[in-house]
């Protein structure tokens, strides 16, 4: 590990995590114009990548307006074709592949099991020897998240845990880490016969909730009600299902069958909407990982 990544573990995950992160929850949400300017420049500064180009608003309230804003009208392409599965969230291709068992990978080297991450027996053995992609949102890009296909969302697990960062600095310094992580478990049930997927989206240090749209309440470091919450949401291919405060991972779990399209491999850029998998009735494609 080099002095520079040495220094940003240590900056980002030596520290009060949970109370840095309630203390940005709060800090991020001011809606006095010179401090939302001032921690707007301070983030652009250590943020060179930060594109507002495509935000439907170039004004904000807050930071916290800034991290969540939307996109403009027509800024992301939903993969019209039926068979396919589209990308929920711009992101980083992380770790994917086949799931050996029940065993995966955060990053090289670095194992955990399906029964560390999810609660649920019945995920675990829907998803033994599945396939799974980990998509990696920093904190400059879209927060937003968005139903990967025609689907519905009978219940949401969400699991307090830790907020470790989630870069790759930390993937190979952290066992287990998303296994420790605050994050929610979306079991979706695809409107194709009876298939269904997961999506788990797991916080870290500095993102101060996760906002899913059908639930009352979001889930956070606060949130003391049901791990377990029923609901009821259908959702059309590409609608928006929630967001982050700031930048995390969305891990995606697909039962035997399916596989990736060819442009996602490990290190790819991925903007939402874009083809991530395909159906197992109609696909041919290889798995990649």
């Amino acid at each position: 590990m080099t002095q520079q990544e040495q220094i940003n573990f240590l900056l980002t995950n030596r520290i009060p995590r949970r109370l840095a992160t309630r203390f940005m929850g709060w800090f991020s949400r001011i809606e006095q114009p010179i401090v939302s300017r001032m921690a707007l420049a301070v983030w652009r500064l250590f943020a060179d990548d930060l594109d507002l180009d495509e935000a439907k608003h170039r004004r904000f309230k807050s930071l916290h307006d800034c991290f969540i804003r939307e996109l403009k009208d027509g800024a992301r392409t939903i993969d019209p074709a039926p068979d396919s599965l589209c990308s929920p969230c711009d992101a980083i291709v992380g770790a994917l592949g086949t799931i050996d068992g029940t065993t995966l990978y955060q990053a090289k080297g670095f194992p955990y099991t399906l029964q560390d991450l999810l609660p649920d027996p019945d995920l675990v053995d829907r998803y033994r020897d599945g396939t799974y992609v980990t998509l990696r949102l920093k904190s400059t890009m879209y927060h937003r998240f968005h139903a990967p296909y025609d689907c519905h969302v009978d219940q949401v697990t969400y699991i307090s845990g830790d907020t470790w960062n989630v870069n790759p600095i930390a993937l190979k310094r952290i066992e287990r880490l998303y296994c420790k992580n605050e994050r929610a478990v979306i079991d979706v049930r695809l409107n194709h016969g009876d298939l269904r997927m997961t999506l788990v989206p797991v916080a870290a240090i500095l993102v101060a909730s996760i906002q899913l749209h059908f639930l009352d309440h979001p889930l956070e470091l606060k949130y003391r009600g049901p791990n377990r919450i029923p609901c009821s949401a259908a959702f059309s291919k590409g609608e928006e299902m929630g967001y982050f405060q700031h930048g995390s991972t969305i891990i995606c779990f697909f039962p035997k069958g399916f596989v990736f399209h060819p442009a996602v491999h490990e290190g790819a850029l991925l903007r939402m909407g874009q083809p991530l998998a395909y159906l197992p009735q109609t696909a041919t494609r290889s798995v990649g990982g």
